[in-house]
């Protein structure tokens, strides 16, 4: 997913192989709310790749904790919601980056005080 010049959003693997895909990917798993930001698993850059295999997809998230509360719910409804984009099994793996709030889409850590 490119966006702006912001060096730490990632380019999914999809925008190469499947960039029909991309619209409906960000516009899906942006219906996914991280409970305590209020803001979209996509805006503040928790997924990390979309990638699409022969007979599955696995996106790599991270969480903005790692021991986040609600982790495992967040990484399952972004498999669910996946699931059903994509029309594929999915699997989630978790990134070993640190996430920080350079991660989020220009502009968003602004309305939050975090820059």
């Amino acid at each position: 997913m490119t966006e702006g010049n912001n060096s730490n959003i990632p380019i999914w693997d999809i925008e190469n192989t499947h960039p029909e895909l991309v619209p409906l990917v960000e516009e899906g798993l942006s219906e996914i709310i991280d409970p305590e930001l209020g803001l979209n698993i996509v805006q503040i850059g928790l997924v990390r790749n979309v990638s699409l295999e022969d007979d599955h997809a696995v996106v790599t998230m991270i969480l903005t904790t790692p021991f986040c509360p609600y982790g495992p719910t967040i990484m399952e409804s972004t498999r669910i919601k996946a699931e059903e984009i994509l029309k594929i099994p999915t699997k989630i793996t978790y990134g070993t980056e640190a996430w920080d709030p350079t991660m989020m889409e220009d502009g968003i850590g602004d309305d939050w005080g975090l820059y």
